[in-house]
């Protein structure tokens, strides 16, 4: 029940942190055997509990996306709306915003990508990623206004690079 409900929104978050559909399935599968063996483990004959799943999966979904990106050293972000934008009459112009986003994201640090993305788009609220992410809801804040400040400096000086 628990992999049918979440599976999709996981796989997609992972996607986007990743900027591969091959390599969040895997992260995929990983942060649900993770979840299998934690619930069949010793953890629930402790009388641990399984109170938030929702939270407990990004968590863990997070935190496997980190630990790939430090693998790989680079990686790689999704347009953050996750749609491809209508290019109307400048599919140009459409492109090289596209362009101008990613590379905006890819200037953050993971620590700063991680909340505006959930907050962004996977429209979590302050709270809610402050218990996945084990950080105190001023802390979540703090990282959600560094990482919109840095992404505009970072936007807006590849716009300035662009014009010069």
């Amino acid at each position: 029940m628990i992999f049918r409900r979440y599976e999709q929104p996981i796989c997609s978050y992972l996607a986007r942190m990743t900027g591969n559909q091959g390599r969040a399935q895997e992260l995929t599968q990983e942060t649900f055997l993770r979840a299998y063996v934690w619930m069949s483990g010793q953890a629930l004959e402790r009388g641990g509990r399984w109170e938030n799943p929702r939270a407990w999966l990004y968590r863990v979904a997070s935190r496997l996306a980190i630990d790939d990106h430090r693998r790989r050293k680079r990686l790689e972000w999704l347009p953050l709306l996750g749609t491809e934008p209508d290019p109307g009459p400048n599919p140009e112009a459409a492109v090289a915003e596209q362009l101008a986003v990613q590379d905006a994201l890819d200037a953050l640090a993971p620590k700063y990508r991680i909340p505006l993305l959930l907050y962004v788009h996977e429209g979590w609220k302050v709270r809610e990623i402050a218990e996945m992410l084990d950080l105190s809801v001023s802390a979540v804040k703090m990282r959600l206004c560094r990482a919109r400040e840095q992404f505009r400096e970072a936007h807006g000086q590849r716009e300035t690079d662009d014009k010069v």
